[in-house]
C-alpha cells in the first residue's frame, strides 16, 4: 500500500526576515514598557514637583534644566583613598564646594547645610551632606566637628564645573547644591544664604522629599 505523504512548502526568506523583525520590534517595545513601569514613580514625582503646582507656589531654589548627571570619575577622601563619585548615588545630596582652608562663606554654608538636614526630622536620613574640596590644602582639624557624618572628597575644579554651575556672577563656592538620588544636579540655592532664606530652602527640600516619597527610601 503506497505511503501517503504531505509536502509542506518552505517559508520564503522574506517572510522569515519579516517575522524576525516583528519579534525584535515587539521585544524592544516590551522592554521600553517595562522600563517605563519601573520608572513611573520617579517620573510621577518629578511631574508633580515641576509641573503640577496647584497652590501656585514658587521655589526658592533655582531648578536646573536640563539636569546634569554626576560625572563618572573618582575623587579622593581625606585619607587619600580613591572613591568613586557615583558611590554617593542613592541619597539626596546637599553639596557645598570650597577650598581646603574653608573661608567664611564655606563655614557659613557648612552651618546651613548641617542645619537644613537636621530640621528635616525623620526625613533627614534620606539626605547626605557633602563637601567637595577643590584643592590640595589640608582641611583644618577645627572643621572636623562640623563635618561629622558628612562626606568630604577632593575633586578637581574643572571636573566640578562640568557638573555643577553657579548663578551668573557668582562662584561655585557661593551656593548650596541639591543632587537627586540618581546623581542629577537639579537645584541650587541662591548665594549668601542667611537664616530667613534657609527657612525657604527647607520648604523646597521638604517638597522634594514629599514628592519622591513613593520611590526614595533612606540608605543606598
Amino acid at each position: 500500500m503506497p505511503l501517503g505523504m504531505t509536502v509542506h512548502s518552505l517559508p520564503h526568506p522574506d517572510e522569515v526576515a519579516h517575522a524576525d523583525e516583528l519579534r525584535t520590534r515587539m521585544g524592544r517595545w516590551k522592554m521600553v514598557v517595562l522600563m517605563l513601569i519601573c520608572a513611573s514613580p520617579v517620573i510621577a514625582s518629578y511631574f508633580t514637583y515641576y509641573v503640577v503646582r496647584p497652590d501656585g507656589r514658587r521655589n526658592y531654589g533655582e531648578l536646573i534644566s536640563p539636569q546634569k548627571d554626576m560625572p563618572q570619575v573618582h575623587a579622593t577622601d581625606l585619607k587619600g583613598q580613591s572613591v568613586a563619585l557615583n558611590s554617593l548615588k542613592g541619597q539626596w545630596l546637599l553639596v557645598t564646594v570650597a577650598a581646603g582652608h574653608c573661608a567664611e562663606r564655606c563655614q557659613q554654608n557648612l552651618y546651613f547645610q548641617r542645619q537644613l538636614r537636621e530640621v528635616l526630622g525623620k526625613d533627614k536620613d534620606r539626605v547626605d551632606r557633602v563637601l567637595l574640596v577643590t584643592d590640595k590644602a589640608s582641611v583644618s582639624d577645627s572643621l572636623l566637628p562640623a563635618l561629622n557624618q558628612a562626606y568630604v572628597l577632593r575633586l578637581e575644579a574643572s571636573i566640578l564645573r562640568s557638573w555643577l554651575s553657579p548663578s551668573q556672577g557668582y562662584q561655585l563656592e557661593d551656593h548650596l547644591y541639591v543632587i537627586d538620588p540618581m546623581g542629577n544636579f537639579m537645584m541650587r540655592f541662591p548665594a549668601n544664604m542667611d537664616v530667613p532664606s534657609a527657612t525657604k530652602a527647607k520648604k523646597d527640600l521638604e517638597r522634594l522629599l514629599r514628592a519622591s516619597a513613593s520611590w526614595d527610601q533612606p540608605g543606598r
